[in-house]
């Protein structure tokens, strides 16, 4: 299951209270595509299946994942960054041995 640092769950959070949509859930999923053979996805979600991993971070962010991309986001961590260099969500996942460029596809 993918992890949220403190930074990522305040922004989630903010986005959340922003669509007034605090009982939604931030799904995170991988998909084959991308430039290096997966790709992330990241959206919020309101239809949680049964066989879904749920965790909470915070004091109401909830992070849902498929089955299928808990695999491959095990041990996996979501980072928010608001800076010159770099801004926005970034997931640095350890089970990824290479990515492209644009940080957005894994293999």
């Amino acid at each position: 299951m993918i992890t949220l640092t403190d930074t990522a769950t305040t922004k989630v959070k903010e986005l959340l209270e922003a669509e007034g949509a605090a009982e939604l859930a931030l799904r995170v999923a991988v998909r084959p595509g991308g430039c290096s053979g997966f790709s992330y996805e990241m959206f919020f979600d309101g239809d949680i299946a049964a066989d879904d991993e749920t965790e909470t971070f915070g004091d109401q962010v909830r992070v849902v994942v498929d089955p299928a991309s808990a695999q491959l986001l095990q041990g996996a961590m979501l980072d928010y960054k608001d800076g010159l260099d770099e801004s926005g969500f970034a997931i640095t996942n350890p089970n990824a041995s290479r990515t492209c460029g644009c940080g957005q596809s894994f293999s």
